[in-house]
């Protein structure tokens, strides 16, 4: 996947946060590939999942929202960097906890790593942090503000937003820590929870007959390594701010106090995408037999879907947010990536979701075998 002479052999200790999680343990993977003689420390509320078995990454269980407990543990490890991808679930928690996990544990983290003397700090944010519901983005950059508070539908997003706007605000704000903030836009590939099993579940009950709207929405769709590519390549930039330059970076060059996206540079109809998935799966039915269902039906059906699972404690397979997604053009550009960075996808969209789906149905065949046994 990578060439090792493009990179250091080793960035020194870092620390990944979340690195048990979806994100996290590739990011850990492609660290011990391509650095392998960096130290990786892991720190996650649970660390029995996804755990890579190299003798350079050790383990840590423990709360981002205890600051002392961070104090004491970022003293013993002593990190040179930190990669920040830990996050609550997106729908399945209250306000209060996303407040607490997304903000306040950033700012926690940001707190301990200045006052032992962390370099380096990378978080990871999302790409939907400009999106409102009055504008699409049509190849977004940098430049587009902040959607929070009233503005913006989703409060998770907020949190993220919020979180990203502390971390850019610490760069070597009392302290010589160097920060900057990674906007992936619709992440999937091996051990995806959110994205590919909704997608291949409506292969196995014969749902891919439908779509919504006329499918001419070109949308972001970023494969898992490629995402862990840009952490690397920020973290790598933020250690050797000036390995590159012969003078200190202008600010058309700099990487801290900066957010970038991070994408597969491969903007896609919404339906291309899911019916790719579908193909893999062994998918084969003509595009005359699909059935379209306009967005305004659909939002009005997720509606009334909304209010009647509602009560019964469940959630519907349509809501109007998936309506909404799904009809919307959302794609953004990765220019100041590529030249800031030097960031350019190591892998295909096709190549991503081959692996994920082949991945997934692996993992499910194995769940029928042991359960047939």
């Amino acid at each position: 996947m990578t060439d090792p002479e493009k990179y250091a052999p080793s960035l020194g200790k870092v620390l990944i946060v979340g690195g048990c999680g979806f994100l996290g343990h590739h990011i850990v993977d492609l660290l011990v590939e391509r650095h392998p003689q960096t130290r990786v420390f892991v720190l996650d509320l649970r660390t029995n999942s996804n755990r890579n078995s190299s003798s350079t990454v050790s383990y840590h269980d423990g709360d981002i929202t205890d600051l002392d407990f961070l104090k004491m543990l970022f003293s013993e490890l002593r990190p040179d960097a930190i990669i920040h991808t830990a996050a609550t679930h997106f729908t399945a928690v209250t306000k209060e906890i996303m407040d607490k996990v997304n903000i306040g544990g950033t700012k926690n983290l940001l707190e301990a790593a200045k006052a032992t003397g962390v370099k380096a700090f990378v978080y990871t944010s999302s790409a939907s942090v400009i999106l409102s519901p009055e504008r699409e983005l049509i190849n977004a950059d940098e430049t587009f503000p902040l959607v929070t508070g009233k503005a913006q539908p989703e409060y998770y997003t907020t949190t993220k937003a919020y979180a990203e706007t502390a971390v850019l605000e610490a760069n070597q704000k009392d302290s010589n820590l160097l920060t900057c903030a990674i906007r992936p836009a619709g992440i999937f590939g091996e051990g995806d929870v959110q994205l590919l099993p909704p997608i291949m579940h409506a292969y196995f009950n014969r749902q891919t007959k439908f779509q919504i709207g006329n499918n001419d929405n070109l949308f972001d769709f970023t494969y898992v390594a490629n995402v862990a590519h840009g952490h690397l390549l920020a973290a790598q930039a933020l250690l050797h701010p000036y390995k590159m330059l012969p003078t200190a970076p202008l600010d058309s060059e700099r990487v801290d106090g900066e957010a970038f996206f991070i994408t597969n540079g491969q903007p896609v109809y919404f339906w291309d995408f899911a019916r790719a998935i579908w193909h893999e799966c062994g998918d084969r039915l003509p595009l005359s037999q699909v059935w379209h269902l306009s967005e305004g039906a659909a939002w009005a059906i997720g509606g009334l879907l909304e209010g009647v699972f509602f009560f019964l404690g469940r959630k519907p397979k349509l809501s109007r947010a998936q309506a909404r997604y799904s009809t919307i053009t959302k794609y953004h550009s990765i220019d100041k990536a590529r030249k800031r960075l030097g960031y350019a996808p190591i892998l295909s969209l096709d190549e991503g979701i081959r692996r994920g789906v082949q991945q997934l149905l692996s993992e499910w065949d194995q769940q029928k075998q042991k359960k047939s046994q």
